[in-house]
């Protein structure tokens, strides 16, 4: 379910996120987000990790099932 969170932002411009979205977004001490401007307004977004996609890169080359690709994806 979508919600509306507040963050206060301290005279040193640092932004406070509160737990339940960090918790719903697995950001620990030291992760990055990202801040993406949009027509519409901004979006924050933690950053795809790289290293846990790169296994994929190339597997459409190979002859494997989509069905057992997407199972993996998914974690199943």
């Amino acid at each position: 379910m979508a919600g509306i969170y507040k963050a206060k932002v301290t005279s040193k411009g640092q932004l406070t996120i509160p737990i339940e979205v960090r918790k719903k977004m697995g950001i620990k001490t030291g992760s990055y987000v990202e801040i993406k401007e949009t027509p519409v307004g901004y979006v924050i977004q933690k950053p795809v990790d790289e290293e846990c996609i790169k296994k994929y890169i190339g597997i459409l080359n190979h002859e494997t099932d989509s069905d057992e690709i997407v199972k993996e994806l998914r974690g199943e």
